[in-house]
């Protein structure tokens, strides 16, 4: 509106400028989190599975002529192949790290592959019933003892939830371990090619290191 030859500015509202975003990408999100959780996953279940090899996973007892022994016998006498496959886990959990592309799933395949013989194991063993015969034996000298009034306990069955979690773990490196960092060479390949070029540095009162230099295209003076 114009009042004595005076122009009135009509205020413009302010328009919101963007905000630069920090927040990482989704994918980038996603992929720390996949990689949390499957590092928890994978020691946790590790873990829970060498404590319960060391436990006691059925008991009983063994007929002498004094009187009846208690035998029991630990997970680890049932079989070895629970906690074996826990250090096998917790090595490829390590190596997924380590390798790229196609080995990376071939090691976090193996990871799954461990967590899946844990189960395996564990559950055939949660009702076996030799390692406890072979106890009574040892304890009563006798190769044909046998025990009674066997029972079995629940950490098998812990064992095997151990082995469930390592198989989580590696199917979280299956379907998100591309999205997961890798360790990287260039630091390393880096200080290696500087120690090449010192340790191959040409001496200069040694005119065929000087010559040798030159031939490979490298300044005999630097």
């Amino acid at each position: 509106m114009d009042s004595g030859g005076v122009t009135s500015a009509v205020p413009q509202p302010a328009v919101p400028q963007p905000r630069p975003t920090t927040q990482p990408p989704a994918r980038e999100r996603g992929g720390r989190r996949s990689l949390a959780a499957a590092l928890l996953l994978g020691a946790v279940g590790a873990t829970v599975v060498l404590l319960s090899t060391r436990q006691t996973w059925s008991e009983g007892a063994a007929a002498t002529a004094g009187g009846a022994l208690d035998v029991i016998a630990k997970g680890s006498d049932v079989t070895g192949a629970p906690a074996a496959l826990a250090i096998v886990g917790l090595a490829a959990l390590v190596a997924v790290f380590a390798v790229r592309r196609a080995g990376r799933y071939l090691v976090s395949g193996l990871l799954a592959l461990s967590g899946a013989g844990i189960m395996a194991a564990a559950l055939n063993g949660a009702g076996d019933s030799a390692a406890l015969d072979e106890q009574a034996a040892t304890t009563t000298g006798d190769a044909g003892a046998t025990a009674a009034g066997i029972a079995h306990t629940a950490w098998p069955y812990v064992a095997a939830g151990g082995g469930l979690l390592i198989l989580c773990a590696g199917v979280l490196a299956l379907w998100f371990g591309a999205r997961w960092p890798a360790m990287s060479g260039r630091y390393e390949r880096g200080g290696a090619a500087a120690a090449k070029r010192r340790a191959k540095a040409p001496d200069p009162d040694r005119p065929e290191d000087l010559w040798k230099a030159l031939d490979r295209g490298e300044d005999p003076t630097g």
